[in-house]
């Protein structure tokens, strides 16, 4: 039976959570704490976005955990196609990243919740929870931050020098610093690889990068750092 006011599809006994993540440890620790929930079942894992595209018609998941950085592509590429491809269904964001300089990327590309692994895994079945009943999930410390930022008319801080950059722009340099070649990148995000190349100069002006060397070291060792925190 599912626990009370959890929004259970109609006909349904079990909320169908789809896990998309690359790294097997995080899956296996996900695996184990949705099943052991009375009223949930993993239904399905994907590594990258290609595979989550395809497992979603498969599994009809009510819900998607979905990592930031995955193999190969961005979760908040995936999140956005989700949201335009599958309406209904629920998305919420993990990641090891900074959650003030991601958090608002991931809701605004359509995710309904947001946790860091950090965190503790614990928490992930409280924001699966939340956003069952239909509310947005983001710690109480983002929230209440947020609320005293646009209470000042100041909005996110840009603290980092990555956090200067436009949704679009982040998204590149994570997939660059991934190995992505320019057209490979558009590729990816379904654009022309002349607005690619518009977006590679614009993120070097904004850094401060003097050429395309000094723009792939610096998204290179940023992408490991942050995989590292």
């Amino acid at each position: 039976m599912a626990a009370e006011n959890v929004k259970v599809p109609e006909g349904k006994e079990e909320i169908r959570i789809l896990l998309v993540d690359d790294h097997a440890i995080m899956l296996e620790g996900l695996t184990l704490l949705i099943q052991n929930e009375p009223d949930m079942i993993v239904c399905g894992e994907a590594e990258d976005l290609p595979g989550a595209m395809g497992e979603i018609p498969k599994c009809k998941p009510d819900l998607a955990l979905i990592d930031i950085s995955l193999k190969d592509s961005s979760g908040i590429e995936l999140i956005r196609k989700i949201k335009k491809k599958f309406p209904g269904l629920l998305t919420i964001a993990l990641s090891m990243h900074d959650e003030l300089l991601i958090a608002e990327r991931a809701l605004h590309a359509g995710a309904h919740g947001y946790i860091m692994k950090r965190v503790g895994i614990r928490k992930v079945i409280e924001a699966i929870r939340e956003v069952l009943k239909g509310n947005v999930y983001i710690s109480q410390e983002l929230r209440e931050y947020v609320l005293k930022s646009y209470a000042r008319h100041q909005g996110l801080p840009k603290h980092s020098l990555v956090g200067m950059l436009s949704d679009r722009e982040f998204e590149v340099i994570q997939l660059i610093g991934i190995g992505y070649r320019p057209r490979e990148i558009a590729s990816q995000l379904e654009l022309s690889p002349k607005t690619i190349e518009t977006y590679r100069y614009r993120i070097r002006q904004k850094l401060g990068l003097a050429n395309t060397f000094e723009l792939i070291h610096f998204a290179i060792q940023w992408v490991k750092i942050e995989t590292l925190i």
